[in-house]
């Protein structure tokens, strides 16, 4: 079954925890990425108004499919903020029982909420079901790496209480984003069933996001880690004879995302908030240690400019040598051309 938000093959960009804010996603627009989440947002700070929660909040000029995450466990708190996010010009409100992070745990939600009170946790999907003018959809993590019924018990919970699609991450709350993804037991969930499910974990490329799809039999897909610096994933989804960036597409993407970022962070925070993100492009591309450090000290436009003249240069020589010779070795290509 196949919901009318998210067509066969469709790749959504996961709500990812201090990223995929207003200027990230317009970078990967630009890519062919159609449907997209703000940043996971805590439901109370959201019903308290804090100023940088209602910025997490914020649309902006996004004309395209955009989806928000709650993530939460009070009750009064959940209720409240879907009536707030009903006001709100949004596609999809999705309720976060995945994520791992230790900031999340300890106040027994995301993941642990679903593991250890999944009573309360089936509950407060339906508190947001209820309330919300919005389709409702869970995010949520599989609970056994061997017997799917435990992960198939829950999702079939949420369903019941009102959910219109489910994705699921193939790892253990313990493994946080490493290690093997278990597709089987998301393709057990897939089977067991009546509304959409959604595949995530270890869609790093075109060729991992397709074999994600394979391998569980899911419609869709959801692409989290491997967008981040790597807008590109979106484009050799679409089309599998897509190449990677070369040098010069890749810094005037960076330049351009560094346009965004001043337009919507200002001087004075734009290159800090930034910083994260900037090394993500970097990494793995063949460029100097000195030159990704330069990157957390980043704090002015003339440090910006230094920085993308050095990144115009090209990865260093041995980068490219092992591009050339061994190219499955290489975790994120970049095209080269030198003289």
């Amino acid at each position: 079954m196949t919901p009318d938000f998210y067509p066969s093959g469709s790749a959504v960009m996961a709500p990812v925890a201090g990223h995929t804010d207003i200027p990230f996603r317009r970078m990967i627009r630009r890519f062919g990425c159609r449907y997209a989440f703000t940043e996971m947002i805590d439901a109370g700070s959201l019903v308290f108004q804090g100023e940088k929660t209602l910025r997490l909040a914020s649309r902006g000029n996004d004309s395209g499919f955009l989806g928000i995450q709650l993530v939460g466990s009070d009750l009064p708190t959940l209720k409240r903020a879907a009536e707030i996010v009903n006001d709100l010009d949004f596609d999809v409100l999705d309720f976060n029982l995945g994520c791992p992070a230790p900031k999340v745990a300890r106040k027994c939600e995301g993941i642990r909420f679903a593991l250890e009170n999944p009573d309360g946790a089936v509950t407060a999907f339906e508190t947001l079901a209820k309330t919300s003018r919005l389709p409702v959809t869970a995010k949520t993590r599989i609970q056994d790496e061997r017997d799917p019924a435990p992960t198939v018990a829950f999702c079939r919970r949420l369903q019941d209480a009102g959910a219109r699609s489910i994705t699921i991450h193939g790892r253990l709350m313990h493994n946080f984003y490493s290690g093997p993804v278990f597709h089987g037991i998301i393709s057990a969930v897939r089977e067991s069933l009546d509304v959409p499910v959604v595949a995530n974990g270890g869609a790093m490329d075109g060729a991992s996001f397709r074999r994600l799809l394979a391998e569980t039999g899911c419609h869709a897909g959801m692409v989290a880690r491997g967008a981040l610096g790597n807008p590109w994933i979106f484009r050799e989804i679409a089309d599998p004879e897509a190449g990677p960036p070369d040098v010069a597409e890749f810094t005037e993407t960076i330049r351009l995302y560094m346009a965004d970022m001043l337009d919507c962070y200002g001087p004075v925070f734009a290159y800090v908030v930034a910083r994260k993100t900037l090394l993500e492009f970097l990494r793995g591309r063949g460029y100097p240690g000195r030159l990704r450090a330069s990157v957390s000290f980043l704090d002015s436009a003339d440090a910006l400019e230094k920085l993308l003249e050095a990144i115009a240069q090209g990865p260093t020589e041995r980068y490219t040598e092992t591009l050339n010779l061994h190219p499955e070795t290489v975790e994120r290509k970049l095209v080269v051309r030198r003289g």
